[in-house]
């Protein structure tokens, strides 16, 4: 169980929802400015989704330094055991926040978040939890992630299956022994692919359930000792957090410059094989430049990657369902997961397959799993590997009401409508992080939660140092940025995953992240707070009681001349010039010419 705390004081000035990346960031350095804080979150302890992710196999596909806090009295004395670490070394890493940070006093763990009304007569948000408490604070701080709402396929007989039957998400805290058991696995996503390499030679009989082939890559594991690391921190690790802030993806690998055609065939495949052999997402992240734009470059680069996974595999009907002659989707489209022994568990002997496109799963009944062939597949067990109602589900399962007693599920029925990808017109004093419209498909984890909780952050200082009342995004600019998110992804080659929505029988597709890369994105966000927070309506409670519009005096140089803006002015508008590693606040101003020169000419809303 959870650290047990004291409630929270009712009139908070900023309540978190989730103690994950982004929610520990935002709450230390809240609490460096003074604020009064408080995190509500539904596991019971420390690290957002990897409270949860404790199934068989499970770990991150971000290699070392990469996935972790860019803080230096976090990265200066921990040291990884493994380039890819495990779900049980990423809870110790979490413990060992807490001992440096000492984060959890002001945290309550097994609470729920159930509802959010805004209340326009106090500018501020009540809260309830499923425990029955209230609070109000005038910051509400939605940090979840995008993966905070497990989805599991509505199928027939269900719950009349008499085993154990989890979802990779909802898994026992305190394991469930597979070995020598009957196992089925539905899915073969990040989650899917490690619980099968994990079990696979272990259990008695596996039955794995395919939809989609996963065009997973190798990941190339290997032991860390801690003097090799501790070798890096002195200049090394700094650059890399610095580099990660620079590139489009949060990566610090290098972009290719070359399109694909413009290298010679040999030239292509010793970059291949080099790429290939670095493991990771280097195969991806490090090719040709226009491999994720031209469908005949794409097929190339699938076929690589199709010649190296079928030498792994034995059976020749296998290897077209694993690895077939047509590619199943545009490589690259859709994210790919990494493996260590995926491919080679499906040469034993007590493993099958079915391809459930072509033979979908018929009913689940009380001993196992009928599929369309007419089989039974005889289980002990049932793992759901099924994915995630992604980016939106956690927000559209709380009950979100705003200004008009809309609630965020009734407004995105239609589509996702925000601005910036961290707050909603409607819904003042409300910004989330890692969430529907920003880079989040496209960005490491960790550095996203920073840069958006850096924004975040600096916002509600803007706010407060200025005694404001309320900013809120207008409808203007929430269209404005749905228009940039859907024009930013009509050049990238596409595919149905939870990218786009297509995962959840009934939701909108459409594109649901930004796919213009972090320096466009991050420098659009500052260019909007450098000019007086552009794009929202930000409110001051006069003396006597009525509200005015806040409009800060706004110096630019335009051709060597000034021109000023009316209105009260601060200094705290400004970004910091540095974060602790170095980098400048004030970056991206090439990035944010060449953000407008990408989308160029007249913009049409998408409703």
């Amino acid at each position: 169980m959870g650290d047990i705390v004291s409630s929270p004081p009712s009139d908070l000035d900023i309540l978190i929802v989730g103690a994950g990346f982004s929610g520990i960031y935002q709450l230390h350095h809240y609490r460096k400015l003074g604020y009064s804080v408080h995190i509500f979150d539904a596991a019971e302890q420390l690290g957002g989704v990897w409270y949860w992710n404790c199934y068989p196999g499970a770990r991150v596909d971000s290699e070392v330094p990469i996935y972790e806090f860019s803080l230096p009295e976090l990265w200066k004395d921990w040291s990884w055991s493994e380039r890819f670490p495990g779900w049980e070394e990423i809870r110790r890493y979490f413990a060992y926040v807490e001992e440096k940070l000492d984060v959890k006093k002001d945290i309550s763990f097994g609470t729920r978040v159930v509802s959010a009304h805004w209340d326009s007569n106090e500018d501020r948000w009540i809260v309830t939890t499923d425990k029955g408490q209230v609070v109000k604070p005038r910051f509400l701080s939605l940090c979840m992630g995008f993966a905070a709402k497990p989805y599991t396929p509505n199928f027939k007989g269900l719950e009349t299956f008499k085993g154990p039957c989890h979802h990779t998400a909802e898994w026992p805290q305190d394991g469930l022994d597979m070995k020598g058991k009957r196992v089925g696995v539905i899915g073969t996503g990040a989650s899917g692919v490690q619980v099968i390499q994990e079990v696979g030679k272990e259990v008695s009989h596996l039955s794995v359930f395919q939809r989609t082939p996963n065009l997973a890559l190798p990941m190339v594991q290997k032991k860390l000792t801690k003097e090799e690391q501790i070798a890096k921190k002195e200049e090394i690790y700094p650059a890399v957090y610095r580099r990660l802030r620079q590139t489009h993806l949060a990566f610090h690998y290098p972009n290719h410059p070359k399109n694909l055609f413009d290298a010679t065939p040999e030239e292509r495949l010793l970059h291949w094989e080099d790429t290939w052999g670095r493991g990771g997402f280097s195969y991806l992240v490090t090719n040709y430049a226009d491999f994720g734009l031209d469908e005949k470059a794409n097929k190339e680069v699938y076929a690589f990657w199709r010649k190296k996974t079928q030498a792994r595999i034995n059976d020749p009907k296998m290897k077209e369902i694993l690895a077939p002659e047509v590619p199943p989707h545009y490589i690259g489209a859709k994210r790919s997961s990494l493996e260590q022994s995926y491919y080679e568990i499906y040469n034993l002997p007590h493993v099958t397959l079915t391809d459930t496109s072509a033979h979908p799963i018929e009913e689940i009944t009380p001993t196992g799993i009928r599929t369309a062939d007419g089989v039974h597949h005889e289980l002990d067990v049932i793992v759901m590997a099924t994915g995630f109602d992604g980016l939106t589900g956690g927000f559209t399962q709380i009950d979100i009401r705003g200004k008009d007693g809309s609630t965020v599920k009734e407004k995105w029925e239609n589509g996702v409508w925000t601005n910036l990808g961290m707050t909603v017109a409607g819904f003042p004093n409300m910004f989330f992080t890692y969430g529907p419209q920003g880079p989040i498909a496209f960005c490491n984890g960790p550095t996203c939660c920073e840069l958006q909780g850096d924004w975040v952050i600096n916002c509600i200082k803007y706010m407060t140092d200025n005694g404001l009342s309320s900013i809120d995004a207008t409808e203007e600019a929430q269209k404005e940025w749905r228009n940039i998110v859907m024009e930013s992804s009509k050049k990238p080659l596409k595919a149905r995953s939870w990218w786009i929505g297509s995962n959840i029988p009934g939701k909108p597709e459409e594109p649901l992240s930004y796919y213009g890369g972090n320096p466009a994105y991050f420098a659009y966000c500052e260019e909007r707070a450098k000019n007086g927070y552009e794009g929202f309506t930000v409110l001051k409670k006069s003396a006597t009681g009525q509200y005015e519009v806040y409009k800060p005096s706004i110096t630019t140089k335009t051709s060597g001349k000034q021109r000023s803006g009316s209105g009260s002015s601060s200094s705290s508008s400004s970004l910091p010039e540095k974060d602790a590693n170095g980098v400048s606040g004030r970056r991206a101003s090439r990035a944010f010419s060449l953000f407008k020169g990408m989308l160029g000419g007249s913009l049409k809303v998408h409703a």
